[in-house]
């Protein structure tokens, strides 16, 4: 299947931000669109650390932006 190319249109649909959360076997990487914090902040407790992605980053896969920007050290306690 071919690509398109992104329009500067889609560029707004691409995802934003890099975020590393709390997972159930430790930090797990997403991509957001927004950082939405303040919908019931049920988000914040679960955010490890963000990174707003440059435009040429943010049609990187997971993987790729993940050996990029390694997760924080987590306290497990």
């Amino acid at each position: 299947m071919a690509r398109r190319r992104t329009t500067v249109a889609d560029a707004d649909d691409l995802p934003r931000f890099f975020v590393w959360v709390r997972g159930l076997e430790g930090p797990e990487p997403q991509k957001w669109t927004a950082m939405d914090f303040g919908v019931g902040d049920w988000k914040r407790p679960l955010v490890l650390a963000y990174l707003e992605l440059a435009e040429d980053e943010r049609q990187l896969s997971l993987s790729m932006l993940a050996r990029r920007y390694p997760p924080p050290r987590v306290d497990v306690s």
